[in-house]
């Protein structure tokens, strides 16, 4: 199973990264997590014929802005997107006309579902929670061929991140602020990021959601993980184009 990142910043984009995307490649689907601009890369990777499953952490704009891109592929595989419930009507006014392609214009078969927070019953198990943002935000917990690998984008400190990350094998968790601010708000620096990883027990951590206007080089991105592996080693800064293999 492989994982890459093809967009790492938040907030938009620069020469530093994308706004967030993320995909994992199993044996049997590809499973993309939120829409940022960075999905513009996916048809690098979709190169087998196996269904595509998308899921929305938020509708903040850098998190959907990508489903504007959705247009330019010519895929023959199915996708499904996948959002909190009560944000599909949400979605579909964003997704359609003048914004962007509605679904049913789409070159390829789309099809949007809502997900109560809870444990589901995919095709693979999925647990999500609820995180601490300003909009609502899903975290979700994905099992898969044996692997639990745990999403948290965009919220501050939640004891439903340590809940949901308990003894997880991979924790993928949003490092928005490099400093700590003077006013709080759904964002984490990397020492609570570390803090977090360390409480839930995970085997591993991965920074992502780098807020673009305060990282604006790799190098604070490597500073943002020293800081983080004083407090819990197996910490890695993640940059776009990086693969992980789990």
């Amino acid at each position: 199973m492989k994982i890459l990142f093809l967009g790492t910043n938040g907030w938009y984009s620069t020469e530093t990264g994308n706004q967030p995307c993320l995909l994992i490649d199993t044996k049997e689907y590809y499973i993309v997590i939120d829409a940022g601009d960075g999905i513009y890369k996916l048809d690098r990777y979709i190169k087998e014929d196996k269904p595509i499953h998308l899921f929305i952490s938020h509708l903040h704009i850098d998190h959907i802005a990508g489903l504007h891109i959705l247009s330019k592929f010519n895929f023959t595989n199915k996708m499904s997107i996948f959002v909190m419930y009560g944000n599909k009507g949400l979605l579909k006014q964003f997704f359609t006309a003048p914004f962007t392609t509605p679904p049913d214009k789409q070159k390829f078969q789309i099809e949007i579902s809502e997900l109560e927070i809870g444990r589901h019953k995919l095709p693979y198990p999925l647990e999500t929670k609820l995180l601490n943002h300003s909009a609502p935000v899903m975290g979700m917990r994905f099992e898969l061929e044996g692997k639990s690998i745990v999403y948290c984008s965009d919220t501050g400190y939640s004891e439903n991140t340590i809940i949901l990350a308990n003894k997880t094998d991979l924790l993928i968790h949003e490092c928005g602020f490099f400093k700590p601010p003077k006013g709080r708000w759904g964002h984490v620096t990397p020492e609570e990021a570390a803090e977090i990883a360390k409480k839930s027990e995970t085997n591993r951590l991965v920074l992502i959601h780098f807020s673009a206007n305060e990282y604006h080089s790799l190098k604070q991105r490597k500073d943002a993980e020293q800081r983080a592996r004083k407090i819990f080693q197996d910490t890695t800064a993640s940059y776009d184009g990086m693969t992980l293999e789990l």
